[in-house]
């Protein structure tokens, strides 16, 4: 760095793990090697050609392995302008999972500091990429006294939670990934960062705040840039040769095209764009709809997850006899996404990402960027993505009426859809350019510079009580519905204890139901969401669904077998589909007319099918899976969680709450008008009956016993 440079910023990046060069990225060649070795990159590049300033280093380590190109043992990388890639020794030479490196990270720390005291210069700001690199950080930038910035990335806790889901034990988490030793790391930077920079509001509010030391005054929203190049609109007279591939199913393929990309998973929703084209003529007639979900050979040699949903992608079709207007191709390369979304774009056709909840939103940019309006999810990260372009709407993802007015208002009025494709146009360079992330992160940088710490003044956490070492969880309709006026205070108090207290619901509604409901009465997305009576378990965040409590009640169950068998029975009437599932089988149920539910039972039993029988308010029967309940399920929560019973305050209102309320979790049974179905529980202990009913009985039981100043628990990973 010249003398001339002296008042340009000197920025040290730190990203530890993964393959990390200049040119041809190998994106993909395993999980360390994906989206944050571009992003640090692409940062290095884009502030080193900014004239603020004057020198960029990424630090990473120096990998010597013949099982790697040579390129990760070079010592120094040029990249654009000022910045350059520095490759520091530090563990074996040969290149290993990120897992592995943390008895690796103190040596990686003294090799950098030795580096740096080299230099003629020392940095402005420590800038470290994911928790290992973040460990990196809090010691260099202690011992320097410089500010420390840090992007996450991803986070421990999210991760644990996810990995839970999937069916691993918190023994092999802990022995695979180390991740106590992550998260206590992730506590530590937090409490020593100076600025936390994050893609999205949404990221801040689901991962961040459930941290034990979480100050929003020290995060900054700076989305991640995109490749204006790559992603353009069409130019007049281009043609597309992916459009080929869309002759086979589309009957008027002139129409525009609504678009929809993503993974084939549950949680992007893809299923209500079937419905909406079911729905609504008025759609049908003015567009078709293409889904680019994924590539496939065969949908039964998919694994599990894509092929329920691409199955049910197909059941939906047929149901609604949307053949001729449903694209579906097998097979795309990442080449050809740029040409697909400029195919939409020429045809006059509109991008929409219907998920469930949407962490950032990378489609919406990339599409906005090929001259696409939008239709997207209100939640997540494209309420940010849509305030800051003004170039589409958003829309509840469950209500299908809603989506298809939405694609209408977007298809139908030329006007309103060119300003939103000129809107878009101008917001994604404005706002989501690199140059833009670059304009924003050092104007956040210079609030900072020059408030150097004294070295070795390290920050710690203050004392806090352990992460949420105690839950309630509640039934809805009979629990906690039924009183409006007690929802605010029971929302608040949730809010007011979000760092001590996880919310859970069990409740006989389906997963999409039970959404809506709570999101109809303004009720916070709980962490733990058990659904159809015990049936299925999605942890918060992402909606993740837990498949190994798939699997486990799947065994000996056969519901079409059971359905054979009450076919003709008298008393018992099918319940419509939507009150249906794979685990439940529910029915009307005339107790003047059919037999005693004992003898029901017995006949389950006559025919050797093994299945729990749930009675509800003496008219509705629900046959599930004899692993399941919402009492079986929430036990299996509490153990993957690693949360005592004894700390779960449980709240029914029916009968089908009480195998959710016996033994040792503390309990509710709130005052309504079906109470007397758990009368049988008025002499057993540590089940109180509230003389409040709903969410407000709730609140009365948090007093009774105590519920906030129980024994505090240790600070948990």
């Amino acid at each position: 760095m010249s003398d001339d440079d002296d008042d340009k910023l000197y920025i040290v990046l730190v990203s530890i793990h993964g393959l990390i060069r200049g040119h041809d990225l190998e994106l993909g060649r395993d999980a360390d090697t994906g989206g944050q070795t571009k992003y640090v990159v692409d940062l290095a590049r884009a502030l080193g050609v900014h004239p603020g300033v004057g020198r960029v280093d990424l630090l990473t380590r120096r990998i010597v392995d013949p099982r790697v190109s040579d390129d990760y043992a070079e010592s120094v990388e040029p990249l654009d302008g000022n910045a350059r890639i520095v490759r520091i020794e530090a563990g074996p030479a040969e290149y290993i999972p990120k897992e592995q490196l943390w008895d690796h990270l103190d040596t990686f720390t003294d090799n950098l500091v030795d580096y740096l005291k080299d230099e003629s210069r020392q940095p402005d700001f420590i800038h470290s990429h994911y928790a290992d690199a973040g460990y990196v950080g809090v010691r260099t930038a202690n011992f320097l006294g410089v500010p420390l910035v840090h992007t996450g990335h991803s986070l421990g806790r999210d991760k644990r939670k996810r990995l839970l889901a999937n069916g691993m034990s918190a023994a092999d988490i802990e022995r695979t990934y180390n991740m106590a030793r992550r998260i206590r790391a992730e506590e530590e930077l937090l409490a020593n960062a100076d600025l936390v920079i994050t893609s999205t509001n949404n990221e801040i509010k689901e991962q961040y705040r459930l941290y034990n030391y979480y100050d929003p005054a020290r995060k900054a929203v700076i989305p991640p840039g995109t490749n204006l190049a790559q992603f353009r609109p069409p130019e007049k007279g281009e043609t597309f040769a992916f459009a080929d591939q869309l002759t086979p199913f589309l009957r008027d393929p002139d129409k525009p095209l609504v678009l929809a990309l993503s993974r084939p998973d549950e949680r992007k929703n893809i299923a209500i764009l079937l419905e909406a084209f079911g729905a609504s003529e008025a759609l049908r007639e003015a567009a078709n709809l293409l889904v680019i979900a994924g590539n496939r050979t065969a949908i039964r040699e998919l694994d599990q997850g894509p092929e329920a949903v691409l199955t049910d992608l197909l059941l939906r079709l047929d149901q609604h006899g949307l053949y001729g207007r449903v694209a579906l191709p097998k097979r795309h390369s990442a080449d050809e996404v740029p040409d697909i979304y400029r195919l939409a774009a020429a045809s006059g056709g509109v991008f929409i990402n219907p998920a469930l909840t949407e962490p950032f939103g990378l489609t919406l940019l990339e599409a906005a960027a090929s001259g696409l309006p939008l239709v997207a999810t209100e939640n997540g990260g494209p309420v940010d993505i849509i305030a800051n372009c003004d170039n589409g709407l958003l829309v509840d993802p469950l209500d299908a009426d809603a989506i298809a007015d939405a694609l209408l208002t977007l298809l139908n009025d030329e006007d309103r859809r060119g300003q939103a494709v000129e809107n878009g146009l101008h917001g994604v360079r404005k706002h989501y350019s690199w140059q833009a992330h670059a304009d924003q992160y050092l104007e956040r940088l210079a609030v900072l510079r020059g408030t150097h710490r004294e070295p070795g003044a390290e920050q710690r956490p203050p004392a806090t009580p352990g992460y949420r070492d105690r839950a309630i969880f509640s039934d809805l309709d009979q629990s906690l519905l039924g009183d409006p006026d007690s929802l605010p205070a029971f929302a608040g108090f949730l809010h007011d204890n979000e760092r001590r207290v996880s919310f859970g619901i069990a409740t006989g509604r389906t997963f999409g139901s039970a959404l809506a409901v709570l999101r109809k009465y303004g009720l916070p997305r709980p962490d733990v969401l058990i659904s159809g009576l015990g049936t299925r378990i999605h942890y918060r965040s992402v909606l993740t669904e837990d498949r190994a409590w798939t699997d486990h009640i799947d065994h000996d169950w056969s519901r079409a077998r059971i359905e054979r068998l009450f076919r003709d029975e008298p008393g018992l009437k099918l319940q419509p589909t939507d009150k249906q599932s794979e685990f439940k089988l529910s029915y009307f149920y005339d107790p003047d007319v059919g037999r005693p539910v004992n003898d029901l039972v017995a006949t389950l039993h006559q025919h050797e099918l093994n299945a729990n029988v749930v009675t509800s308010f003496g008219q509705y029967i629900d046959i599930i899976p004899s692993r399941a309940s919402k009492g079986q399920a929430l036990r299996y929560v509490a153990a993957r969680l690693d949360m005592p019973l004894e700390r779960i305050l449980v709240a029914g209102g029916s009968g089908a709450d009480e195998d959710l309320m016996r033994g040792n979790t503390l309990a509710v049974v709130v005052a309504n008008r079906h109470e007397e179905e758990l009368s049988e529980l008025v002499d057993v202990d540590r089940v109180f009956f509230s003389k409040r009913s709903h969410a407000a009985g709730i609140l009365e039981a948090v007093d009774h016993y105590g519920f906030l100043e129980l024994e505090r628990l240790d600070a948990r990973a």
